[in-house]
């Protein structure tokens, strides 16, 4: 497998190079779509001549990423292209090499459960098969590096590309069990953008599961658990800000990058719910319906945390989707990320009720997201809120799309549990429905 994973990097890094060295770079770069105010990098370019001058780069209101970021960018500037080609790489075998030794585990609890007969006899067709699974680690890693949404967000240079480093490395390092690099990578990932932190849930359960601890409320084996997971997390993202005061001499970068996320001052365009709705808000309303709409992010991490309890990874797919729907400044780079998890389900597809039209919808927006751009911006011919409905379609095509994974999990479940074909007590043909 090492060789057809060595000629997708190449192949990957073959087409973001002659994109690097095309006239589309800059046009790419300037896309509402691909960048946001948080990742541009034109943003970080002035953030560095701020820095470079000995001026805070957080003195004026152009640059919101970390301080980390511009550190690292102040050595590697001239080799970005480089530095994000190299992180779409790190990324693609970080997945790959989680979904492998997840698919490992999975065929090994089957392969126990079918020797135990827990599985009904009606749905042995539901059992996945080594075959089935062998190729789905490169399918992971080519859904993420041949996506045109990672390749458009690498040559935008978009540090998107290394939030999604970061969040791989850590679902890499939940899958083999270490739970301090969990800790950390998570860490880092909400150091970012804030929005992580939600997938301390389904690394805790995955943890503790992987370490044998029931996930039971009133088990203090559970709790201690908890608090040990908490205070790695939480030493490691108090040494990550610690360490951020250190290299700037000051707590500016706090209101500049989390307020910035928070607060969402910056009514750009982009593919997020919010900049057209707080841009028609009347100023006295704004912090309720702020509050409304960032808690959309956190709030769903409980119900689903209690119903994927048993199912963790999966759980990690569900929450990077709601992060990349409902996040503030949201760029298809965000979106890329959780769709490179979709070949994991690929024996979902039985279940799917609307997997041709949602895969329609998104083609179709993700097309006329620059057409109607051009029209409103450009042309004249149209307005606001013809990018908005735009916007507005790709995101419930969006949620229309995790929703039916998420039925399609739960289905699948279901029937290897109570049989493949169910009846009703006076033995008709009985239809299951989600609740």
């Amino acid at each position: 497998m090492a060789a057809p994973l060595t000629l997708l990097l190449i192949v990957a890094v073959t087409v973001r190079a002659a994109l690097f060295n095309s006239s589309l770079a800059d046009l790419i770069a300037e896309r509402v779509e691909v960048v946001s105010p948080l990742n541009a990098w034109k943003r970080v370019v002035e953030g560095l001549a701020l820095l470079d001058l000995g001026i805070s780069p957080y003195s004026g209101d152009v640059f919101h990423e970390t301080p980390l970021i511009i550190y690292l960018f102040h050595f590697v500037v001239d080799y970005a292209e480089i530095t994000f080609m190299v992180t779409d790489g790190i990324t693609a075998v970080a997945l790959y090499m989680a979904v492998k030794d997840y698919n490992k585990q999975v065929f090994r609890r089957q392969k126990y459960a079918l020797e135990a007969d827990r599985y009904p006899m009606d749905c042995l067709e539901l059992i996945r098969s080594p075959k089935e699974m062998y190729y789905i680690p490169l399918k992971v890693a080519m859904f993420y590096l041949l996506n045109p949404f990672t390749i458009l967000s690498c040559v935008a240079k978009s540090t998107c590309g290394l939030n999604n480093a970061v969040i791989a490395l850590f679902v890499l390092s939940t899958i083999k069990g270490s739970a301090l690099l969990s800790a950390i990578f998570l860490a880092v990932a909400t150091y970012q953008s804030i929005y992580p932190v939600t997938l301390f849930a389904p690394a805790l359960l995955y943890l503790a599961q992987r370490q044998f601890i029931p996930v039971n409320l009133r088990r203090s084996s559970f709790w201690l658990f908890i608090l040990q997971l908490a205070f790695m997390y939480l030493g490691s993202l108090f040494v990550i800000v610690c360490l951020s005061f250190f290299l700037l001499g000051s707590w500016d970068f706090l209101p500049s990058v989390y307020g910035f996320i928070l607060s969402v001052p910056d009514l750009t365009p982009n593919i997020g719910l919010f900049w057209y709705f707080f841009a028609e808000m009347f100023e006295h309303f704004r912090l309720f319906f702020l509050f409304v709409f960032q808690i959309n992010v956190f709030f769903y991490t409980i119900p689903l945390s209690i119903k994927l309890k048993d199912h963790p990874v999966f759980l990690i797919f569900m929450q990077l989707a709601v992060i990349s729907i409902f996040k503030s400044y949201p760029t298809v780079g965000d979106i890329a990320l959780y769709l490179a998890f979709l070949p994991v389900w690929s024996h979902l597809h039985r279940f799917l009720r609307n997997i041709f039209l949602v895969s329609c919808v998104l083609l179709a927006c993700s097309a006329l997201f620059p057409v109607l751009w051009h029209l409103w911006i450009y042309a004249g011919s149209a307005n606001s809120n013809f990018y908005y409905a735009i916007t507005l379609l790709f995101n419930v095509a969006q949620i229309l799309l995790v929703s039916d994974y998420f039925y399609a999990y739960l289905r699948r479940e279901h029937h290897l549990t109570h049989g493949l074909y169910l009846k009703r007590a006076d033995g008709s043909e009985a239809t299951l429905v989600l609740k």
